[in-house]
């Protein structure tokens, strides 16, 4: 099983969680979008597409902020170009921002799209994200079949979160992977 991260707008620093499971996990490959300041819907979702085609392998996407919202935007938008769109296994979504508050720097991405997603799905929330308030990441994981996960006042859960590599986050992540080998009930 391939698992690709999904950074957020300016990608993920060396000090981020994200980072930190590329360099010390095996199977986890980052999908390296090519304007991390500047996000345009249509161009990362493309970006996406071809990252999930290149892989052989069952995926599980790990998105952390404007990840997020692409992963639900790839989903709205019926994974243009996947070839094989049952590869695609699970996603872990972690401090999805509200797209849609006033001044947001990617404003392609508003709405946020409210779909039931087709595969298990984690959403992860911070009690003190000045991105988004828990209440509208708690409806979205409604919104979308998610488990939810609060994980308390840890701002962004970034880089700057203090969580280093994150086990608790591991541990959360390889439980949505083994239910993706279960039978849906």
């Amino acid at each position: 099983m391939q698992i690709l991260t999904l950074p957020g707008l300016y990608s993920s620093g060396p000090g981020h969680w994200q980072t930190r499971w590329e360099a010390e996990l095996a199977n986890v490959k980052r999908v390296e979008q090519q304007d991390w300041d500047h996000p345009v819907k249509d161009v990362w979702v493309a970006t996406l597409s071809a990252a999930v085609n290149a892989v052989s392998d069952e995926v599980v996407l790990v998105a952390h902020s404007m990840g997020c919202a692409l992963t639900a935007w790839w989903l709205a938008s019926d994974m243009p170009g996947v070839l094989d769109k049952n590869k695609v296994k699970a996603a872990f979504l972690v401090a999805p921002p509200n797209v849609g508050r006033e001044n947001f720097p990617a404003p392609t991405f508003n709405p946020m799209p409210l779909l039931r997603f087709p595969f298990p799905v984690a959403v992860v929330a911070s009690s003190d994200d000045p991105w988004c308030d828990v209440s509208i990441a708690e409806g979205w994981a409604t919104s979308w079949g998610a488990d939810l996960h609060l994980i308390g006042a840890k701002s962004h859960i970034n880089g700057d979160s203090g969580l280093g590599s994150w086990k608790q986050g591991q541990d959360w992540l390889n439980a949505l992977i083994e239910k993706t080998a279960k039978p849906a009930a």
